[in-house]
């Protein structure tokens, strides 16, 4: 009797689908793997109406994500009366990860500039600088910087997974280590 070997299982060559999120009331980035784009509210969408327009874009964006990675808060300047709606639209996305089941982590602005750059306190200009030449990805237009921290974001969460889109030196790399990744339930710790 001849005995058939048993298949080895085989491990997932599908890239998991990472979507990075720099959240804006005026301007959101948002990336995934090789492209980029904005969610721009038209002028004069305020309170409420603009928080929900860009939910549902971010929403439409996130869908069927394995993981989603958002820029957490800045604590630099800022117009302060901004600052309420911009946690309060953070919070919405998390929540809208949670309900639809999706992992999310939240990355400290410096850490996301520590990783595109090896200073976390690298400039936009240098974020965007580092995405052109370490992934080919090219942020122009209004909404460039936005694009760029979005595609780092994405960058990491896929680093984070074990699917590092570019060799990324380890000056660099210590970026992932201030983040909040997922738990088991998801959430960032």
């Amino acid at each position: 009797m001849t005995t058939v070997p048993t298949p080895a299982v085989v491990q997932s060559t599908t890239v998991p689908k990472v979507i990075g999120l720099d959240l804006s009331l005026t301007c959101t980035g948002v990336a995934g793997e090789g492209w980029t784009d904005t969610i721009r509210p038209r002028t004069g969408l305020r309170g409420h109406p603009r928080l929900a327009f860009i939910l549902e874009r971010v929403t439409e964006h996130i869908r069927g994500a394995d993981l989603v990675v958002i820029e957490g808060p800045s604590f630099g300047g800022g117009v302060a009366h901004r600052h309420e709606d911009l946690a309060g639209l953070r919070v919405m996305v998390r929540h809208a990860c949670w309900r639809r089941s999706i992992p999310y982590a939240v990355i400290p602005p410096s850490c996301r500039a520590l990783y595109a750059t090896g200073k976390g306190s690298g400039s936009k200009g240098a974020v965007r600088d580092a995405v052109r030449t370490r992934y080919g990805v090219d942020c122009d237009g209004p909404g460039r910087y936005d694009q760029a921290d979005a595609y780092t974001l994405c960058a990491m969460g896929l680093h984070h997974l074990g699917w590092p889109l570019a060799v990324v030196p380890d000056t660099h790399r210590r970026g992932l280590d201030g983040g909040q990744w997922p738990t088991q339930e998801g959430i960032a710790a």
